[in-house]
């Protein structure tokens, strides 16, 4: 009997798609979804992210007759930070922050691609249902030939799908503050996402402080813009306090 999986992220493009095959009775084995974790009790998503995957959306589904295939790495995104350098100028000395190219996080090939990759070598012959929405041409031309798009199928936008899953009230909040999910230690995060982090879960974001600060890692990390998370801090905390350029000169001259 042939399978039919959904990557599934938590998104408004690939909950979309579960919906559509709900509405259309489309075939789906199951959703799957692959969690970076952050250490082994914290989960790598931010954390209004996560709990809407495991508490509200996870739930949904299962009550609907969809099974949700969790599926971890062994090695977490601590375990990448603090893998010590065996060879080369740098040995003895630890990764530090994931390299960032072109968009594109190492953590995605070390912590959330090898759980996948066996997932589907014990599924070969699997179809998948990838969350690419009508309008997102280019990345419709690079899908493999056992994938298939449910929102191309049935000429539905991104703005379309982001409606489907608010009507079934499955619409994550991370769209509040972010233009899609991620790791809440993405290189790639925007500054507002920063901001949002540091505001609302300050215990994450002062552990992201501490290991910039550890003197041993090779890559203290570098958060768009060459800017590293201290120099956020730096600068949040400047926006805070509300200086002008006035006050500056003010106190200077007084």
């Amino acid at each position: 009997m042939a399978e039919y999986f959904l990557s599934w992220s938590g998104g408004a493009d690939s909950t979309a798609t579960s919906l559509l095959a709900l509405e259309h009775g489309e075939p789906l084995t199951a959703m799957v979804y692959c969690e970076v974790m952050f250490d082994q009790r914290t989960s790598g998503e931010v954390p209004e992210h996560a709990e809407f995957i495991h508490t509200v959306a996870i739930p949904w589904f299962e009550h609907h007759g969809i099974h949700v295939e969790v599926l971890r790495s062994q090695k977490t995104f601590c375990d990448y930070f603090y893998w010590p350098i065996t060879k080369g100028p740098n040995i003895g000395k630890l990764h530090g922050f994931p390299l960032s190219r072109k968009g594109r996080c190492s953590i995605k090939r070390d912590c959330k691609l090898p759980p996948l990759r066996q997932f589907i070598r014990q599924h070969k012959g699997a179809l998948w249902y990838l969350g690419i929405a009508y309008d997102e041409d280019n990345r419709m031309k690079s899908m493999d030939q056992n994938a298939v798009s449910l929102l191309e199928k049935y000429r539905v936008t991104q703005a379309e799908a982001r409606e489907i899953c608010k009507r079934n009230g499955l619409l994550s909040p991370i769209y509040k503050f972010a233009p899609r999910g991620g790791c809440f230690f993405c290189p790639n995060a925007k500054e507002k996402e920063l901001r949002h982090l540091r505001d609302n879960h300050p215990d994450l974001w002062d552990r992201l402080l501490g290991m910039q600060s550890d003197q041993r890692v090779v890559r203290p990390n570098s958060f768009g813009f060459d800017l590293t998370l201290l120099d956020y801090e730096n600068n949040f905390d400047f926006d805070d306090r509300q200086i002008t350029w006035e006050s500056l000169t003010r106190e200077e001259w007084t």
